[in-house]
């Protein structure tokens, strides 16, 4: 964990205390793209979570998101982790100290929409689908979030969490998918 911390020090990153933002919006967020293809970026604006083991598991990786046209593309990489589907999802609060991950909160859902697949309506903003993992236990994501940002606001995926969970999420089960125990979690941090 201490180099973990070195190494976001290293790279400029720092933690945000507290998120802006207004009165909270019941619009839907728009359908996120499927595709990895990055849009126009928007400002240069990114930020990194370093995923670490939780639930006595092995899972670890980074996840990047960058502010693109209308959005957010976030690429996740994962390794340590069991071969098969794992539920993935951001989660409200950048808090990842408990032994389970319990201390990251539900799901991020700024919209106030039932869980479901991000590449339908509705969905939580923070629902990332799944990932695959293959036989030598790493899996990569890449996703584009219409309707969040990585600026600060209400909508801003800094300070939140994203969590890897032990089994695949059915996009159907609310609030949360039934994707079962949460292995691997990081902390959104922002630079500029």
């Amino acid at each position: 964990m201490r180099a973990s911390i070195l190494l976001v020090s290293l790279l400029g990153f720092t933690s945000l205390a507290a998120c802006g933002g207004g009165a909270a919006k019941k619009n839907a967020l728009p359908t996120p793209s499927p595709s990895a293809s990055p849009a126009a970026k928007v400002g240069g604006a990114h930020a990194l979570a370093l995923i670490e083991s939780r639930s006595d598991s092995t899972v670890a990786g980074t996840a990047n998101f960058t502010a693109v046209e209308g959005g957010v593309l976030v690429e996740v990489a994962i390794n340590g982790a069991t071969p098969g589907t794992h539920g993935i999802h951001l989660h409200e609060t950048g808090d990842c100290s408990a032994p389970d991950a319990a201390s990251a909160g539900g799901h991020f859902n700024p919209s106030k929409m039932n869980h479901g697949a991000p590449t339908a309506d509705p969905h939580h903003g923070g629902d990332l689908g799944n990932i695959e993992v293959g036989a030598d236990g790493t899996g990569k994501l890449a996703l584009t979030l219409q309707g969040l940002t990585v600026s600060p606001g209400e909508y801003s995926v800094v300070g939140r969490a994203i969590v890897v969970h032990a089994d695949a999420d059915d996009l159907a089960t609310q609030p949360s998918g039934n994707s079962g125990k949460r292995q691997g979690c990081g902390v959104i941090l922002f630079s500029e």
